[in-house]
């Protein structure tokens, strides 16, 4: 009996130690007390981002990072992009918790985070200075710097350059090239372009815009009533496109077809174009190694009458959380990101060009892409629209003539929902 009380006395001790040490904190989120100045204390600072391709480098990175500052602890979450990532990242801010280095793009999802007061202003910090400076004014608002824009995507289709030059094709550069380029390609049954409804709309628009429009401002004036879908130069590119759709050129089922499942038809060398950008080009070649890849814009019009070759944004706008309780761990991790030779890692193990100063590009698909700083092109048009609504509802205008309406229709209802959020 003695021996039973004894274990049940050891038992309530052992037990009552583990409550108090529970609520000692010496575990979970009161780790992250060392914000407080408390000596020897861990702080956790929470990373978020879209890009799950990405994994794996940034694991790699967060690791040499907490070994350099063992006092600080990076918790990495990742969302699928587009709403999916916009609706928790506007759910952590506005709660002040779970986000304090998060990522934006440019345009309208950056202008309503700043609208609602989301970033801490970087201004003047000397992690600028890794920067190359005209690569970043994208996240620039009044003269102040909000956000870092840490990639540089040339936002053009993906060819497959192997199979160009086994049927003797030379990348067009006029329209009637591009159409000609297209009707070899079916005769020798090849799917011409590849495309998935989620999100080559939000990519093709912006090449098969770039020499309609009348200047490289003019998406932004849809959303004041200057610029209509019914102008003669969108009305121009929508017909263009329905001639795509109409000849055969366009992925058959591509309102069912999403931009994975294009992409790994790509690889599979089932389609000659993949319209995408060079962000693409490392998932492609991990999929693929054997496919010369380049970078292809559809020209609309003469060679004569053409002004941009293609299209680039700054994106992966790296910022601090405003309401962060641990802005200078967050804002340490940033700068750590922005060392060339961590820039260098990321930039090699992911594919992408970056807009940091002194990056060492080593794989084929970055040497590619690098060729086009020197090509002349615009920043992406759809993305200087700052009205995510309006901004949809041109991009779903392509998705309309794939489904086969027409244009008139597809005009006059993009037209409609543009009325309906016109900027007040």
């Amino acid at each position: 009996m003695i021996k039973k009380r004894s274990a049940i006395a050891l038992s309530l001790i052992i037990a009552f130690t583990m409550l108090l040490a529970a609520c000692s904190g010496g575990t979970g989120s009161n780790e992250q007390a060392g914000a407080n100045g408390k000596k020897g204390d861990k702080q956790t600072i929470n990373f978020i981002h879209w890009r799950g391709e990405d994994t794996e480098a940034f694991k790699s990175i967060i690791a040499k990072f907490e070994k350099q500052n063992p006092d600080i602890k990076v918790d990495m979450t990742v969302y699928s992009s587009g709403d999916p990532y916009a609706n928790a990242l506007q759910a952590m801010i506005l709660s002040g918790e779970g986000a304090d280095v998060f990522v934006s793009a440019p345009g309208a999802q950056f202008n309503n985070l700043l609208k609602s007061q989301s970033f801490e202003d970087l201004s003047g910090s000397p992690l600028l200075e890794n920067f190359t400076p005209e690569l970043i004014e994208a996240g620039k608002s009044d003269g102040k710097q909000y956000a870092l824009p840490y990639q540089l995507v040339y936002n053009v289709p993906v060819y497959n350059k192997s199979l160009f030059d086994k049927l003797g094709i030379q990348v067009p550069s006029d329209w009637d090239g591009f159409l000609a380029m297209c009707q070899k390609l079916k005769e020798n049954g090849i799917t011409p372009i590849l495309y998935g409804y989620d999100v080559s709309p939000g990519q093709l628009i912006n090449t098969l815009v770039m020499n309609n429009m009348p200047d490289k401002d003019t998406f932004t004036k849809f959303q004041t009533g200057e610029v209509k879908a019914t102008d003669p130069w969108f009305v121009k590119t929508l017909e263009q496109f329905k001639l795509l759709v109409d000849k055969g050129y366009i992925l058959k089922n591509a309102t069912g077809t999403k931009y994975e499942g294009a992409l790994a038809l790509f690889a599979q060398e089932k389609g000659a174009i993949l319209a995408a950008g060079s962000y693409a080009m490392a998932t492609i070649a991990k999929q693929n190694p054997n496919i010369e890849q380049g970078l292809l814009a559809p020209i609309t019009t003469s060679a004569a009458d053409m002004k941009y070759e293609g299209i680039h944004t700054t994106t992966f706008m790296l910022g601090v959380n405003a309401k962060s309780k641990y802005k200078e761990g967050a804002t340490k991790f940033i700068e750590f990101l922005t060392k060339p030779e961590i820039a260098s890692e990321y930039a090699n193990a992911t594919g992408q060009l970056l807009t940091v100063k002194n990056v060492k590009y080593e794989t084929k698909e970055l040497g590619i892409q690098g060729q086009w700083s020197s090509k002349k092109t615009v920043f992406q048009p759809r993305l200087i629209n700052t009205n995510k609504k309006i901004e949809t509802a041109l991009n779903e205008s392509l998705n309309m003539i794939v489904s086969g309406t027409s244009v008139e229709k597809t005009i006059s209802t993009t037209q409609a929902e543009i009325d309906r959020n016109l900027t007040k």
